[in-house]
């Protein structure tokens, strides 16, 4: 079907307006966490709040206030959420993965590569990222919460407290 009424076309162009700036206001309330790298549980909330702004979009059997009202409800749990994490032991834990060495004082972590489906070359070129030419120039890598690889050089590892509460660091923390 190509065209079913200018009273839909309207409807579309009045609700996808009004909702967007609801979304654009519902997500500055929520604070710069909603938009920030994501992690599990904040992309499942993003691609949640994306759906609810189709189907407020879209479909005629959702009324504007009952699709305002689950966006915000998604905006609110995903603060309460995050919140949580940041004030109550545990929280965190349920709800975003611990961070993970990849390579520890040069030497690849093959059993963590496999257990966090990544290939050597994925760790090989964040380490070349950094200007590092040879992995025995390396500290630690890391599989951070987000998805995102940190690399660490030797020269920069200090004592080694920010690999505080990273899985399998084998005492690089506090050296």
């Amino acid at each position: 079907m190509w065209f079913d009424s200018w009273a839909e076309i309207l409807r579309v162009l009045i609700i996808g307006s009004v909702s967007y700036t609801a979304l654009v206001v519902v997500l500055r309330v929520s604070g710069k966490r909603t938009l920030g790298q994501l992690n599990a549980f904040d992309f499942i909330v993003t691609v949640a709040i994306g759906s609810t702004l189709a189907t407020i979009l879209l479909s005629s059997d959702v009324a504007f206030f009952e699709g305002l009202t689950a966006l915000a409800l998604l905006a609110g749990l995903q603060f309460v959420v995050a919140w949580a994490s940041a004030h109550v032991p545990g929280a965190r834990a349920a709800v975003t993965a611990r961070p993970v060495a990849l390579v520890i004082s040069g030497e690849l972590r093959h059993d963590q590569l496999r257990r966090n489906r990544l290939s050597e070359s994925e760790v090989l070129q964040a380490v070349r990222s950094t200007g590092s030419g040879d992995l025995s120039d390396v500290a630690a890598v890391v599989l951070e919460t987000n998805g995102t690889i940190s690399v660490i050089p030797q020269s920069k590892l200090g004592n080694g407290s920010t690999l505080k509460g990273v899985r399998d660091a084998h005492g690089l923390e506090d050296q």
